[in-house]
């Protein structure tokens, strides 16, 4: 097939079965996303109003509880940047993390400068590693591109678990549109699909599941439409720019620089820049320096120039694989074989045809309550 690049922005068709390209060469990724400028995204005096209107609704709901919201926070930017606001704000915020043990020092340094200076309460879980260490291998030896179902899955598991126990129902997350608005279809499956999940590890797992705790599309979709949880989207309703978001975390906790989008978490970095790249010839930098060219932070000279840059620095890749196959007990030779071996889909296994359907509900819930 014959690579083709969107014209305005730097989107391609190389492993993304789903991108179509129109007349001026311009991808459906960015021609929808800036359709979206001004009904999904509103950095302006209308998004101030409904971001005023939603801090104190949150204000008034969160009387006589112990917190007026949820957020997860991970080390990276998203949600850090979204938790200082939060205290900015005055919300009264639980935060919840998943100590999966591949944080990276920096991000573990971050999240607790994070939560000390802004005075958060932070609950952690730490799943049990011989069973998520044996659900990540098994994901491997299926060879499917997203590895990181389980730590996704987990963590909104646990997530909803503490939203019931502190009666709070509304869950601040750092998903947006600014650095978000456009990310590849082609090569990912939803972490909600549990079919798809007790399949691959019941074909390449060795382990039970039973000491962790899981979410399904559909308990997530109830707990949605029934508003046990409701999902919203602050960072939707300002002008949120990537540097100078680093910039005010810096001045206020001493927040570091971790790399780049998602790499504050060793595991994510491999699946980012190793596996993906190396099994299914995706390189997410396209889906995230696009982003940030439709919502103005970048040009798409700039966007080329960021893509021609390797990937990742040798060394430190090298001992993130070092890290990850001494977690998972793995021989290089045994890896390499890995790496090798076929590449897959999820749908080449069981999969929720269910949860498939309700998944495409979750984007009108989310952002009728962004509305309010």
């Amino acid at each position: 097939m014959e690579a083709i690049r969107c014209t305005r922005c730097v989107m391609t068709n190389q492993a993304d079965p789903t991108i179509t390209f129109d007349e001026q060469g311009r991808c459906n990724y960015c021609t929808e996303a800036l359709s979206q400028i001004g009904s999904e995204y509103l950095p302006d005096e209308e998004g101030r109003k409904q971001l005023e209107s939603m801090i104190a609704m949150l204000k008034k709901e969160g009387e006589g509880k112990p917190y007026d919201c949820l957020m997860g926070i991970s080390g990276g930017l998203d949600s850090a940047y979204l938790a200082y606001l939060g205290h900015q704000w005055g919300l009264r915020i639980l935060a919840v993390h998943i100590d999966d043990g591949y944080d990276t020092p920096i991000s573990r340094e971050n999240i607790r400068k994070l939560c000390e200076a802004a005075g958060i309460d932070l609950k952690v879980i730490q799943p049990d590693q011989q069973q998520y260490d044996g659900l990540t291998l098994a994901y491997m030896k299926a060879g499917v591109p997203n590895l990181a179902v389980p730590q996704d899955n987990i963590l909104f598991a646990f997530l909803y678990d503490q939203a019931r126990k502190n009666g709070v129902r509304y869950f601040l997350t750092g998903g947006n549109f600014a650095l978000e608005c456009i990310l590849q279809r082609g090569n990912t499956h939803n972490p909600m699909d549990l079919i798809n999940l007790r399949d691959i590890n019941r074909r390449f797992g060795t382990t039970k599941l039973n000491k962790l705790k899981f979410v399904s599309s559909y308990q997530k979709y109830l707990m949605m439409k029934t508003k046990q949880v409701v999902t919203l989207r602050p960072l939707n309703l300002i002008d949120y720019n990537r540097e100078r978001a680093f910039q005010e975390l810096r001045d206020f906790c001493g927040f570091e620089y971790y790399g780049a989008k998602h790499l504050e978490n060793v595991l994510t970095a491999f699946i980012q820049l190793y596996w993906l790249p190396n099994k299914f010839g995706v390189d997410k930098r396209t889906s995230h320096l696009s982003s940030m060219i439709v919502s103005g932070q970048m040009t798409r000279e700039e966007a080329l120039a960021e893509l021609d840059k390797p990937l990742y620095n040798e060394e430190l890749m090298a001992s993130y694989l070092q890290q990850i196959r001494q977690r998972l007990h793995l021989s290089e030779e045994a890896f390499d074989a890995i790496m090798a071996a076929p590449a897959h889909q999820h749908t080449d296994y069981r999969c929720d045809q269910l949860g498939a359907t309700v998944k495409k509900l979750f984007k009108g819930i989310l952002y009728r309550n962004v509305k309010g």
